[in-house]
C-alpha cells in the first residue's frame, strides 16, 4: 500500500492547506484528500508541484507499506 505523508512534509515546512493549495493550484478539498490519505491516485503533474512547492522529493511525500496479508506469505 502506497502512504502519502503530506502532512508531515506539511507540518516540517510549517505550511498550511490553504497555502499549499494556492501554490500548488488544486481546490482545498482535493488537497484535503490527498493528506489524509483518501486518494486513489495522485498526478505526476500534482506531483511535481506539491515538491516543488514544499522544496522535497517525491519519496518525502509517498511511501510504500507493505499490506499484512501479503507479508505473511
Amino acid at each position: 500500500m502506497i502512504v502519502i505523508n503530506l502532512d508531515v512534509m506539511m507540518a516540517k515546512r510549517k505550511i498550511g492547506l490553504t497555502d499549499l493549495a494556492g501554490k500548488v493550484g488544486i481546490t482545498l478539498a482535493n488537497l484535503s484528500i490527498l493528506k489524509n490519505n483518501k486518494a486513489k491516485a495522485v498526478r505526476l503533474e500534482t506531483l511535481d508541484a506539491i515538491c516543488k512547492a514544499l522544496d522535497c522529493q517525491p519519496g518525502d511525500i509517498l511511501e510504500f507499506v507493505p499490506d499484512e496479508e501479503n507479508s505473511e506469505q
